[in-house]
């Protein structure tokens, strides 16, 4: 067994800091020639690099990169204002600005950058700028406005849209799936309860199945006709899918639960909307917030509002100054709403970046990242523990307030990311470790991967759900967050755990055809490939096995001309998409990462792949990338990452130059 660097057992030894303050070179790099220009442009960005993250870290030791994803968080902002009477001209002027700032070309609105218009995106974004005081009959929203009937009206847009329109009369609550309150009270083991639903998805039901009951309609300040068809049939008839079939069982089953809202018992109907507001109370977090994401907070405020909650009520305004904190006002007056903060997130991988680029473990901005994410530490039980109520807590949460949601990726993460620092006191840094890895442990799923927040959700009915039409709804496993896990328990010195061995297994059988494998979290094959091989490689796996050398073989099949690896989120649609698109440096960081643990640095892939990094460099030390490589749900919601481009091209070139973090080295055959 290893030792962990204070001579404990368990962990392996990472790389020695020089007298310098910067990591020692791996044994073979005496072999590399001097005056390599490769090596000597990978070291000028490095350095401009860790410059540039130093300068950008925060007083109290964290990160925090602005989160980019579309415009239905501002348009939602805004119909939340009105629809709660406390919309002010500021805001609205500011978000008008930003929602028109987005428009494309064609007049539509996107999810993604450079990436095609969407139908419910645009019907947001259009009604949003309504509210802002823009004319139906103006080009930027007459050229809207017609792509939207061509495209299907406000009838082909997905149901929380449509929830959004029905709150101002401009759709029928009858149109609309039904989501019944009484689902509170079922039971963990009955289809359809709650937890059969992954946090996110959960955290957002429970207050919409009291909008659903309430069924509230606010005076519209003016019609839509102009969005659907045909004004006088909004809502055309559809054929039904055939009885036999699943879609057709929950088509029946929603018509059931419509019948049921005309006739529920009010006692009863009261008790679940009185239970599920203090199922929603409960979960509201320091700050105000809901799970530090800001879906479930708006829905959580209408709810409660349609309950009798005044805005004066303390839970009331401190959800509303919670989801002012997701606003950003950016210089030209404009102002953009973040889903969410990714702190913690962001803070470890910064915390890696600068590790493995050299930096000493007792540098004062590894110590006082290490200290607030130390401070972070979650250690009290949530929702997790309805599946895993005997287990301890422990571990780490992505923002700043979410203490009843930890998940499983910033745990491993974070724990990775503080085995790299000397802290002053090592007992403390020994204690959450432990607690993360045994919480970690836990979390497993039987199947032996890993999913983000919750073991075993893997329900096939949630999705299936007529209301369930827009993104992912259950949590089950994924080879970026197991490939995170393994390489975790690796370091930990628990790469011959029985657990440690299953989530091996899992990821070889998870393994495509082509060598990649799917990133769930992260934009996409490249994204999952290069979490992947690290965690093989650390696990024991010899380069020389024939999954990474699949692997290695698919990176360097879709390798650009430029040198650099990139690809579009319709890689999750189309097939011609997987691992292709326009080089960013984060894509190429984690393609570079997985090249690099497989053994490959003299390859010319590797190569190509570093100069392209230091080409590509801004003078700042900082990179560009405008384009989404962050995923919230596979298509449906994209993300970008802002300090993406920063940490992980400054973790690709720190390995290049330095080798892999931790002792031993991973280059076995």
């Amino acid at each position: 067994m290893t030792a962990t660097t204070d001579g404990s057992p368990g962990a392996m030894e990472p790389r020695a800091a020089s007298a310098a303050g910067t990591s020692a070179p791996i044994e073979n790099t005496e072999t590399i020639l001097a005056g390599d220009p490769v090596r000597e442009a990978a070291e000028r960005a490095a350095g401009r690099s860790v410059e540039y993250l130093l300068e950008a870290q925060d007083a109290q030791g964290w990160w925090k990169g602005d989160l980019e994803t579309n415009v239905t968080m501002d348009a939602e902002d805004l119909l939340l204002r009105q629809f709660l009477g406390i919309q002010d001209e500021r805001t609205t002027r500011a978000a008008g600005q930003f929602i028109r700032g987005e428009q494309r070309a064609d007049g539509t609105w996107a999810t993604f950058f450079e990436g095609p218009g969407e139908l419910s995106t645009t019907i947001e974004a259009y009604v949003a700028l309504r509210l802002a005081g823009d004319a139906p009959d103006a080009p930027h929203m007459a050229l809207a406005s017609g792509w939207i009937r061509a495209h299907g009206g406000v009838a082909a847009s997905r149901v929380f849209t449509r929830i959004w329109l029905a709150l101002f009369g401009w759709w029928k609550w009858d149109d609309l799936p039904e989501l019944p309150p009484e689902m509170i009270f079922l039971p963990k083991w009955f289809p359809l309860n709650i937890y059969d639903f992954g946090c996110w998805a959960r955290q957002t039901i429970v207050p919409l199945t009291v909008v659903s009951a309430k069924r509230p309609v606010r005076p519209a300040p003016f019609a839509l006709d102009e969005l659907h068809i045909d004004p006088e049939d909004p809502n055309p008839a559809k054929s039904p899918a055939p009885l036999v079939s699943w879609d057709g069982a929950f088509q029946h089953l929603d018509r059931a639960l419509h019948i049921y809202h005309r006739f529920a018992p009010r006692r009863l109907r009261g008790t679940a909307m009185n239970a599920a507001a203090r199922w929603i109370i409960e979960r509201q977090e320091n700050d105000g917030c809901w799970g530090g994401i800001q879906p479930p907070a708006v829905y959580s405020v209408i709810a409660l509002h349609l309950l009798g909650y005044d805005m004066d009520h303390p839970v009331m305004r401190a959800g509303l100054q919670s989801l002012d904190r997701f606003a950003i006002w950016r210089e030209d007056g404009a102002r953009m709403i973040e889903a969410c903060q990714s702190p913690v997130w962001d803070t470890c991988l910064a915390t890696i970046a600068l590790a493995d680029a050299g930096l000493s473990p007792d540098h004062p901005a590894l110590v006082k990242a290490a200290e607030w994410m130390l401070a972070e530490e979650i250690d009290r039980p949530g929702d997790w523990a309805v599946r895993r109520p005997q287990l301890a807590p422990g571990g780490w949460a992505f923002e700043f307030h979410n203490d009843n949601y930890p998940d499983i990726d910033d745990t491993a993460e974070v724990a990775l990311a503080l085995r790299r620092v000397r802290v002053p006191d090592r007992a403390r840094l020994e204690g959450a470790i432990a607690r993360g890895v045994r919480w970690n442990l836990g979390m497993q799923s039987k199947d032996g991967g890993w999913g983000a927040f919750d073991a075993d959700n893997t329900s096939p009915f949630p999705n299936r759900l007529p209301f369930c039409d827009f993104g992912e709804v259950i949590d089950p496993p994924s080879a970026d967050v197991t490939g995170h896990v393994v390489e975790m328990l690796a370091v930990e010195g628990k790469a011959h755990d029985p657990r440690t061995r299953r989530g091996v297994e899992w990821l070889l059988a998870e393994q495509e055809a082509t060598g990649a494998w799917f990133g769930r979290w992260g934009v996409n094959y490249i994204y999952g490939t290069g979490s992947v091989v690290p965690a093989l490689t650390a696990a024991g796996l010899p380069v020389s096995h024939q999954a990474i050398r699949r692997a290695v073989s698919w990176l360097e099949s879709v390798q650009n001309d430029d040198g650099g690896w990139g690809e579009d989120l319709r890689s999750y649609k189309e097939e011609a998409w997987i691992g292709h698109g326009a080089s960013t440096p984060s894509q190429t960081a984690w393609a570079l990462l997985a090249l690099l643990s497989a053994g490959e640095r003299e390859s010319k892939a590797v190569e190509r792949g570093v100069t392209w990094l230091a080409s590509t460099q801004r003078p700042d030390g900082a990179w560009d990338e405008p384009y989404f490589t962050g995923t919230g749900f596979p298509w449906d919601f994209s993300i970008n990452y802002n300090l993406y481009r920063q940490v992980f091209p400054l973790t690709a070139l720190g390995r290049y130059i330095h080798g892999e973090p931790f002792a031993p080295t991973r280059q076995g055959s």
